[in-house]
């Protein structure tokens, strides 16, 4: 595994912002970025163990979160990230702890607005309350080379394991027998009629008959931006004026199971609610804190007192 002083590590390899419309940052006279052209196979990856924590990869198509991005980079220019790819200065990659890889995803960095695709081909950070480990040119692009974190938000995009980290289409990888084993909804006029009412016996009016089901439109999973790329254009974008940072111990949609967590913790340790796709999620949570390393502190006590899954959030 890696390490860097003073940074996240890699292997070797808030909550919903305001949106709005996004405007070019101007070109970056620096030298170009790239993507790593040796591609490397798409895998979601086996569960793994680093320092007592096991991680657990997976497909997560609606990924979206908030925390700490970090960077690294001196020391492994030229070693090969977690998919076999050669890891240089000026890629426009990034490391995460479960993403399946090599994935595209978006990046915004939530101090200033800028917001960057970058590709997730390595696993890290596994420094505690980092959320994603990106390039030392994507750090530079987001603007947090210098100070070395950043409040960010992360959004999975889409598959990248074609050449030049392109998007695979939707359904790749999903047998043809299994796409075509549905028929399409029908598209056609349906035909409606009046029955010959039974005698003696009462009929209530009949109902309107809806319209045939529309035929889907092939769509592509992921954000808005599924199909982008990572070719260096940063954006700005609308952020809040002001972000805080709390620990999240979990989020139940049973409010007893968050009670009990609650209740374990103690300490300073609260239960806050958030409507998410029509549905009470239960936040169990520290904070707010004003700085990263108040949030770090914070996050070590409630990680030793049994808190696993605590992590920090930006809202």
């Amino acid at each position: 595994m890696r390490a860097l002083p003073g940074k996240a590590c890699a292997g070797l390899m808030l909550a919903a912002l305001a949106a709005g419309c996004a405007t070019s940052v101007p070109e970056d006279t620096t030298p170009r970025v790239t993507v790593p052209p040796n591609t490397g196979v798409y895998r979601v990856g086996n569960p793994y163990q680093v320092g007592g924590i096991w991680y657990y990869p997976r497909e997560q198509p609606d990924y979206d979160e908030t925390g700490i991005a970090s960077w690294y980079g001196p020391g492994f220019y030229g070693n090969l990230t977690a998919d076999g790819e050669m890891f240089t200065s000026q890629d426009l990659t990034a490391a995460h702890k479960t993403l399946p890889m090599p994935v595209n995803v978006r990046v915004t960095n939530l101090e200033n607005g800028r917001s960057l695709i970058l590709r997730v081909n390595d696993r890290g950070p596994f420094a505690q309350g980092r959320v994603i480990d990106v390039s030392e040119r994507a750090a530079k692009l987001l603007g947090f080379f210098e100070k070395g974190t950043a409040r960010v938000r992360v959004q999975y995009i889409a598959r990248a394991d074609l050449p030049n980290g392109k998007p695979q289409p939707f359904g790749a990888g999903t047998p043809e027998s299994v796409q075509n084993e549905l028929p399409a909804a029908p598209n056609g006029a349906v035909e409606t009629g009046t029955l010959t009412p039974v005698p003696g016996i009462n009929v209530a009016p009949p109902k309107p008959v809806k319209p045939a089901v529309p035929v889907p439109q092939e769509t592509t999973i992921g954000s808005a931006d599924a199909g982008a790329l990572p070719s260096g254009q940063v954006t700005k974008v609308p952020v809040p004026a002001v972000t805080h940072l709390y620990v999240q111990l979990g989020a139940f949609s049973n409010y007893q199971n968050a009670l009990r967590l609650a209740t374990r913790l103690g300490g300073d340790v609260k239960i806050s609610t958030i409507q998410r796709n029509g549905q009470t999620l239960y936040r169990v949570r520290s904070g707010p804190f004003a700085t990263t390393d108040d949030a770090d502190q914070a996050l070590s006590s409630l990680l030793s007192r049994g808190g696993a899954d605590a992590h920090i959030v930006v809202e």
